[in-house]
């Protein structure tokens, strides 16, 4: 089994940059074909840490590539207190012939790119034509730093990230880093409102807590994407006053995310407009409204098809650490069978 730490992992992303869109493009699409296997997602809490918890994301992707295995991620918002990151993640994929184990990586980085990305993406698709100048970002952790590197990509036309953040020295931080890293892009540290009235903004904190109601703030632009990747932060009232695009409605919609929330009030499913899959295969068109929000749970198909990229770099590079003795080895009886049977 090869081993690939935090320093070989961002190696290895770093030289997959330019195709870490269409991975998770690809892998969209062929979730949205019906090819690939997703259980729910299994949440484990540890009891007396309200807002922490590790969730299991198992998953099989195929098409040309196939993959399959596990995503293990942690998130202890308190961390973030103590100048540590939010979340930590593993991803172990599997041989597709064996189920035996071949890989283990650091998958923080993994998660951190697969989110993004799919935010671009779902900000691509959802603006069409409409030409994407300023961007508002509501947090100013990893994820929405990841975000712009991605939004760059597809929305060329750039021009100025309006930061915001519950602690507005993290926004002005941010913002100079930004800055160092996309010369031609104006960043500002601003208040929520200057935020929020950006051509697309996303919305990535460690708040679970609905505290956002768009209705608060009017003058957004008409057709606005908001890109919803933190899942608890928009009330109900914004959910179902806008036009609704997920990932997998069955996924995204449980364990008390904002649109579950509007479920339980609604009674149905019917504010939700549409999958990102057959939108970005373009069997279905982009819905027309003041407000279209995009609310990924993030699934466990993206990070597989990411990391199976990353095992290829890897393994081509020389990256990483080959371990012997994480199989199960082998048994005398069935190896005797299989030997007289050759």
């Amino acid at each position: 089994m090869r081993i690939l730490g935090r320093e070989d992992v961002r190696t290895a992303l770093e030289g997959l940059d330019g195709s870490i869109v269409d991975l998770v493009r690809t892998a969209y699409v062929l979730h949205g074909q019906g090819k690939s296997d997703l259980p729910f997602s299994t949440f484990l809490r540890p009891l007396h840490r309200d807002g922490s918890r590790i969730i299991a994301l198992p998953a099989y992707l195929g098409g040309p590539a196939p993959v399959m295995g596990l995503k293990w991620i942690s998130s202890f918002p308190e961390n973030v207190e103590r100048g540590m990151q939010r979340a930590s993640s593993l991803c172990i994929l599997n041989d597709l012939e064996s189920g035996y184990p071949v890989a283990l990586m650091e998958g923080s980085q993994i998660s951190a790119v697969r989110t993004a990305a799919g935010a671009a993406l779902g900000s691509k698709v959802l603006n069409g034509d409409r030409p994407v100048r300023t961007v508002g970002l509501v947090g100013c952790g990893t994820i929405n730093h990841r975000v712009v590197h991605f939004l760059a990509q597809v929305h060329p036309e750039l021009e100025t990230v309006l930061l915001h953040d519950a602690f507005p020295a993290r926004a002005e931080v941010s913002a100079a880093e930004l800055a160092a890293e996309h010369p031609g892009v104006e960043f500002r540290a601003v208040g929520l409102g200057r935020a929020l009235g950006a051509d697309t903004v996303s919305i990535a904190t460690t708040d679970s807590s609905y505290w956002l109601d768009l209705a608060d703030h009017p003058d957004r632009p008409e057709g606005q994407v908001v890109l919803h990747l933190s899942l608890r932060d928009l009330s109900v009232d914004s959910v179902l006053g806008a036009a609704n695009v997920v990932d997998d409605a069955d996924h995204a919609i449980r364990e008390q995310t904002s649109l579950h929330r509007a479920e339980q009030r609604a009674g149905h499913r019917r504010f939700v407009t549409a999958e990102i899959g057959p939108l970005l295969e373009g069997t279905v068109e982009p819905p027309a409204a003041r407000t279209v929000v995009f609310s990924p749970f993030g699934l466990g198909v993206l990070d597989l098809a990411v990391a199976e990229a990353v095992l290829t770099a890897a393994e081509r590079t020389g990256l990483g650490t080959e371990v012997e003795g994480f199989d199960p080895g082998t048994h005398k009886v069935t190896s005797n069978l299989a030997g007289s049977l050759a």
